[in-house]
């Protein structure tokens, strides 16, 4: 009687791995384990920049202008923000991904001679922009 519940259960799980890997042959995945679709749109749609509290550093609490033909996002952030420690978030187009990868706070600092520049890849892995990050940082005024 055993012997046939173990049969039974066998014979499910292994039918169980077939219906699965079969229902999931059609949706390939790329080298981070995300799907890849047919989606072809390749654009940030929003952009903040964070500081080591998590709040948005950006004067007057503006936001990024983005252009997405240019493949340009322009900041300005507060006067003294502490550009070695900040946290670039973005917010991209459905399926599309982000190269290099955002792991946690970086060093913006040398923002003039270098801007930053982060590659948006589509859905489809087939097309890609590179937006370039331009930060203004606000100016010291005395009153």
């Amino acid at each position: 009687m055993n012997t046939k519940k173990i049969i039974y259960g066998l014979c499910f799980a292994l039918f169980s791995i077939l219906c699965t890997s079969c229902m999931f042959s059609d949706y390939p995945v790329d080298e981070d384990g995300l799907l890849i679709t047919t989606r072809s749109e390749c654009y940030v749609s929003n952009f903040k920049l964070l500081g080591t509290d998590l709040l948005p550093v950006h004067f007057n609490d503006g936001d990024a202008v983005i252009d997405t033909v240019e493949c340009t996002i322009r900041v300005k952030v507060k006067y003294g923000t502490d550009l070695k420690n900040v946290y670039p978030q973005f917010t991209l187009v459905t399926d599309a991904k982000l190269s290099p990868k955002v792991t946690g706070f970086t060093d913006f600092s040398d923002y003039k001679e270098n801007p930053p520049k982060y590659t948006v890849i589509s859905g489809n892995r087939q097309v890609q922009k590179t937006y370039t990050i331009y930060i203004t940082e606000q100016e010291y005024t005395i009153q």
